[in-house]
């Protein structure tokens, strides 16, 4: 078992700190330190699962843009080396594309340093190998080593610069030419005006090294420089600001389509020409008819707060099947690949925060990927006097959608939140509420046309000590019915719940 000290770097699947001052009451734990700690765990880690000693170990280190950077590099890489392991340097990289480089250059593992989009004075460690991302279970044991002061023995290691992001910047140029199939094949973006915005994060390469020698015009495309303290917007395709900043540089540039990536690019999104984002449900019901061609009758998993109108699409308008699983991507991810292993056609695991894993790319949730096979679709439907937007026009949006966040006050709040879920279930049950039947994280219970017309799914944060809570509905004013039937059963039967976050909504406070 991890003490509170190691067990406060744990984020699910990666390992996360502030690295960086700048932020009051924060001090610095991710130190050099504890870095060489967390480096070392990983070797003892990765020696275990692959049989090799260290010596024998090849393992791929990059960054994002982030102003800790170059110092975490330095503790990781004299942690490595002093162990014996041969370590690649990539440098500036996206964190998919440290995954590949265990698919190309053969590497046993390899490190990204990176906290996705989170504020500039945090970073921390993602861990790879051939199978993908490590899992939750696989970073704790690292971070026991920590703990328990575990360490490979003295070795004499070596470091060689690699140029990585050239070779995985080829591959995507190379799948844009093979997917359009232009008459002019070395340029098929010609006459093509994509804007791209990069946040100031690892994701400038798309439009300089991918989108433009393609003869696409990137003309407009905004924070392509990285800088590691983001001043122009939080690199991140679900922040509000950032979403409406890509909008409004792809009209201003009367451009086809705009993209965004989130910081170390494991995400992206998505604005048609005419402003509207690409986001969300409607970046999901894209990706899912991308992922169905040639996979007919194949099952999309998304995570629980899709759409009804989503579900809908999938099924009826693309004929597939909508397999709605848990928050978390990999959580989807590790679904999906359940599935296959099951014998079912399952293509796709897409998360509504834009992490997107494609089965023909390894199960990566790589924002540049699915970025790249949305522009080949674009350019395919241009030929057949076809725009994204139609491809969209069935999908049915919900007229009004919110989420509510309800801290949990009790500190074994995992207790507490399945304690009310047990409550809201047994209510449920009592009033005949419709409770769905694909139901696979907390509740879902759906409403009628005159009693709200739509429907609200409480659930347990996957780390916080927090439920979300999401509504969604197809009439004007239909959420704030549903939200009081939720204040009604949690103010009653529920303990343990700041309620006030959903009285503000509603106007009670």
């Amino acid at each position: 078992m991890l003490d509170s000290y190691w067990k406060q770097f744990k984020s699910g699947t990666d390992i996360r700190g502030v690295a960086s001052e700048g932020v009051a009451g924060q001090e610095i734990n991710l130190t050099n330190e504890n870095i060489e700690k967390m480096a070392a765990g990983f070797v003892l880690w990765l020696s275990g699962k692959t049989g090799k000693k260290p010596s024998e170990l090849t393992i791929a280190l990059g960054h994002d843009s982030r102003i800790s950077a170059d110092r975490i590099c330095a503790a990781v890489t004299r942690a490595l080396t002093g162990a014996g392991v041969h370590v690649l340097f990539c440098g500036l990289a996206s964190t998919p594309s440290m995954f590949m480089t265990t698919v190309d250059l053969g590497c046993e593992g390899s490190v990204q340093v990176t906290a996705s989009h989170h504020p500039f004075n945090r970073n921390g460690l993602k861990f790879f190998t051939r199978d993908g991302g490590l899992d939750s279970p696989d970073i704790e044991e690292i971070l026991t080593y920590c703990q328990e002061g575990k360490k490979p023995e003295a070795g004499q290691g070596s470091v060689e610069n690699v140029n990585y992001m050239q070779q995985y910047s080829a591959h995507l140029r190379q799948m844009i030419q093979k997917g359009v199939n232009a008459e002019d094949y070395e340029h098929p973006l010609k006459g093509f005006h994509i804007v791209v915005d990069a946040g100031n994060g690892a994701g400038g390469f798309y439009a300089k090294d991918v989108l433009e020698p393609l003869g696409a015009d990137v003309s407009g495309s905004q924070f392509l420089d990285p800088d590691g303290r983001f001043p122009n917007h939080i690199p991140n395709p679900e922040n509000a600001d950032a979403m409406a900043s890509v909008c409004k540089a792809t009209v201003a540039a009367k451009a086809d389509m705009g993209v965004i990536f989130d910081t170390d690019v494991d995400r992206g999104g998505a604005v048609d020409q005419s402003g509207e984002e690409i986001n969300r449900n409607r970046l999901v019901a894209i990706a899912s008819a991308i992922a169905l061609e040639g996979n007919e009758g194949g099952t999309i998993v998304t995570d629980s707060i899709t759409s009804s109108g989503l579900k809908l699409y999938i099924e009826n308008t693309l004929g597939g099947v909508h397999h709605r699983f848990k928050r978390g991507y990999k959580n989807v991810i590790n679904e999906a690949i359940r599935l296959n292993k099951e014998g079912i056609n399952c293509p796709l695991a897409i998360e509504t925060s834009g992490h997107a894993a494609l089965r023909e790319n390894y199960f990566l949730d790589d924002g540049a990927y699915l970025v790249t096979k949305i522009i080949i679709k674009m350019a395919v439907l241009r030929r057949e006097g076809k725009t994204l937007e139609d491809l969209l026009s069935s999908l049915q949006e919900p007229v009004e959608a919110t989420e509510v966040r309800l801290p949990i006050l009790e500190e074994n709040f995992r207790e507490c939140g399945e304690k009310a879920l047990q409550e809201l279930e047994a209510y449920a049950v009592r009033e005949n509420w419709s409770i769905a039947p694909d139901n696979r994280e907390g509740m879902r219970i759906s409403f009628p046309k005159e009693d709200g017309d739509g429907w609200f799914l409480l659930r347990l944060s996957v780390h916080d000590p927090i439920m979300p809570l999401n509504v969604e509905s197809d009439s004007e004013g239909g959420v704030k019915i549903i939200a009081k039937k939720v204040l009604h059963v949690l103010k009653h039967y529920c303990t343990g719940l700041d309620l006030s976050p959903l009285e503000i909504f509603l106007g009670q406070r």
